[in-house]
């Protein structure tokens, strides 16, 4: 009794499991698994990364997903032993042009017409890629010793029903790759030693249930490509042995309750790529040995709730690239061994860790989205790890992203931060157009905030981000983010199209009245800025209608993509980007075509009107430079939503790319544009550099008094080139509108 005790206590001593004294693996928290018997335990994106992190290469053992197919003819029914056979040939007559090893004849591109005359004592017969249309009765019956027949690449149209008649002991037959388009009742019958039938690549249309009639020891059956659209009732009547099925990439379009009914010893189930579009509950009721089941590609959009719960031997599923809209609850709780799911190109509105914590042996899952892996964090390989922005490990993937995200959020945040100093601090000509700068730079300062926020949550969550992706997704500030960002790009886009529409009115109308004043442009820009939060605060008025709209990904910025997401918000994110920041940038270009146009065909026929003009087009220039520059920004966002609106699927690392470089460096080049490329500023330095080669002429006086009088001339030079900057190029001239 006490030996009993010994054996069967469990304890936890120091994070292990210990099991009659011997030290089992440690006991790891969630999202963290052991490197194997050690006491270490390493996080999910340390484990078949290519890395021995461990020390023992515990966690790059078992990266390869084989379950299902593998492991059950790997060890269920151990590995086939090959035999070396040799070059003697025990043949007396066989065609010419084939060759011959023992009792093995090979007639392979032969330009065999019909199946030729050989001896009797042939086992195994290889008639691949000849020009055998038709097979006659009894055209084998003197071949009684075959064991395995190989007619691929023939073009057979017609099989007789006794073609194989009197093959008692064969175990392989491949029909694979020809024109067979029925199989006809009774023409196995005599196949009673049968184990492996491969029909690949052919136009079947209909299969009767008699067509297998004697195959009692069918073991692999195989009918990969054909135009099966309905199968028969009771299919493994005649094949109580059938262990594996393939019907892949045929036209089946809907299973029965007894299509399967009869199919007790099937372990390996391959449906992908047919036309089913439902499977009744009790579909695979009957398969009570079934290890693998492939019902991917398909047309389902639903599965009854309990249609899995008597495969309590299932090793591996596979459901993905189905358009499911719901997946239960319980979907999965009855499948206790199940090693690998896959659920690629499935969206799970209801997704929760509840759905899958039944399945304790899982250890590969494939699904959708790198965000849905926070939901199976027991679960050691999820895929794909990263969404190409963040990756299980870190909110952001690469050491690239991580630096830039700092270096851009600088240069936006200081540069635009500058400008708007400067303006504030020297009085300009052009109050207007001053105030219009400044409101700019306020709205890609923004930008800078976004990405600086971003960068502190990416060390935040640094080395661990896999157990908080869902909770920072779903929080406050991931939403207040990508608030910040979509009221930074709207307003940005919405105050340039303002200043384009303003000059164009300018140079296109020189003599009319159409010009705003102080007021007029106040309220202008308060009305752009008014839009600006009406359209980023939108998502929070219906969270039934566009969901976590801006919790999608791990810099919360919403460029939704992905056709199977929540209507209400890949359409907003569609109304935003193809149409208010298109239709804005279509403006903005047709008003600079018109503007060049106007300038090339109005005659200047007086100084004054040149004059006027001129400094208008010089204004245009400066703007057409920045507009240039959010063309760059913006054309990759309009391809990406135009290829997700022709259901094409987009990386995920393109949209890192488009967030942290792209959209960010319009807002970092808007300062550098608007002060350090203008003429007055060039003109400013040249000044401040000539003065300093001045200086040098001094150098023979007084060290103090030198000191003095280059300390007082550099503070009056920097003074003016902040004035420079501060005016800008020709638009602030006098004079200037």
């Amino acid at each position: 009794m006490w030996l009993l005790l010994q054996v069967i206590v469990l304890t936890e001593v120091k994070g292990f499991v210990v099991a009659d004294g011997s030290r089992v693996a440690p006991l790891c928290p969630k999202g963290y698994f052991p490197c194997g018997n050690l006491t270490k335990c390493l996080p999910r994106a340390f484990h078949c990364d290519g890395v021995d992190d461990c020390g023992n290469g515990a966690d790059e053992d078992g990266c390869g997903d084989t379950s299902g197919w593998p492991t059950i003819f790997g060890t269920v029914h151990g590995n086939v032993r090959r035999v070396t056979l040799t070059q003697e040939c025990f043949l007396s007559q066989y065609p010419q042009h084939c060759s011959c090893r023992e009792n093995e004849l090979e007639c392979i591109q032969a330009d065999l017409k019909a199946v030729p005359k050989v001896s009797s004592n042939v086992t195994v017969l290889s008639l691949k890629k000849n020009k055998i249309h038709s097979l006659p009765v009894k055209v084998f019956s003197k071949y009684t010793e075959l064991k395995k027949i190989y007619l691929q690449h023939n073009c057979i149209t017609h099989i007789s029903r006794r073609a194989f008649f009197g093959l008692y002991n064969l175990q392989i037959l491949y029909l694979s790759h020809n024109c067979i388009t029925a199989l006809r009742p009774g023409i196995f019958k005599d196949l009673h030693q049968l184990t492996w039938l491969i029909l690949d690549d052919n136009p079947i249309t209909r299969v009767s249930p008699r067509s297998f009639t004697g195959l009692n020891s069918l073991f692999f059956l195989s009918m990969v490509s054909n135009q099966l659209e309905v199968l028969p009732e009771r299919l493994c009547a005649q094949m109580p042995l059938l262990n594996w099925m393939d019907l892949a990439n045929n036209e089946i379009k809907y299973l029965t309750n007894s299509t399967f009914l009869t199919c007790d010893s099937l372990t390996v189930l391959f449906l992908p790529r047919n036309q089913i579009e439902f499977v009744p509950e009790k579909t695979f009721s009957s398969l009570k040995n079934l290890g693998e089941l492939d019902l991917s590609s398909n047309m389902i959009t639903e599965l009854p709730a309990h249609i899995f719960s008597n495969l309590h031997l299932l090793q591996k599923l596979n459901l993905s690239s189905n358009p499911l809209l719901y997946v239960h609850k319980n979907q999965f709780g009855s499948l206790k061994q199940l090693q690998s799911l896959d659920l690629e190109r499935i969206e799970i509105p209801n997704i929760n860790t509840g759905m899958f914590q039944p399945l304790k042996n899982l250890s590969h899952i494939y699904l959708k989205s790198f965000r849905y892996c926070s939901y199976v964090p027991h679960v050691r390989i999820c895929m794909p790890s990263t969404d190409g922005l963040s990756s299980s490990e870190d909110l952001l993937a690469n050491r690239i992203l991580r630096v830039s995200v700092w270096v851009i959020a600088f240069i936006t945040s200081v540069g635009n931060v500058l400008v708007i100093a400067v303006r504030s601090l020297i009085k300009a000509e052009n109050t207007t157009h001053a105030m219009s700068i400044k409101i700019l730079c306020c709205a890609d300062c923004l930008m800078g905030v976004y990405l600086f926020f971003v960068g502190v949550f990416d060390i935040k969550y640094r080395g661990q981000y896999q157990k908080y992706a869902l909770l920072w997704m779903e929080s406050i500030p991931c939403r207040l983010l990508g608030f910040l960002a979509t009221l930074s790009t709207e307003v940005s886009v919405l105050l340039l199209t303002f200043l384009t529409l303003e000059k164009f009115l300018v140079i296109v109308f020189p003599f009319s009245n159409l010009r705003l004043g102080k007021r007029q442009t106040a309220v202008a820009l308060a009305s752009i800025w008014g839009l600006g939060l009406l359209i980023a605060a939108v998502p929070f008025t219906s969270e039934e209608y566009f969901g976590n709209f801006y919790g999608k990904n791990g810099v919360c910025f919403p460029l939704h993509y992905d056709q199977a997401e929540d209507f209400g918000s890949r359409g907003y994110s569609l109304g935003i980007f193809l149409g208010v920041n298109l239709l804005a940038f279509l403006i903005i270009v047709s008003s600079y075509a018109a503007m060049f146009c106007s300038i090339q065909k109005t005659a200047l026929q007086t100084s004054e009107v040149r004059s006027h003009i001129g400094k208008e087009v010089a204004v245009a220039n400066r703007f057409f430079f920045i507009v240039f520059s959010d063309a760059i920004c913006w054309i990759p966002v309009f391809v990406v939503k135009i290829l997700s609106l022709l259901q094409v699927e987009v990386p995920g690392t393109i949209t890192s790319w488009i967030v942290v470089f792209f959209l960010p460096v319009n807002s970092a080049l808007n300062p550098i544009l608007y002060t350090l490329t203008t003429s007055f500023f060039k003109d400013q330095l040249k000044e401040l550099l000539h003065k300093h080669r001045r200086k040098s002429v001094f150098k023979v006086k007084k060290k103090s008094l030198s000191t003095s009088i280059v300390w007082t001339d550099d503070s009056s030079l920097k003074l003016g080139v902040l004035n420079r900057i501060a005016l800008g190029d020709s638009i602030m001239k006098p004079g200037s509108p």
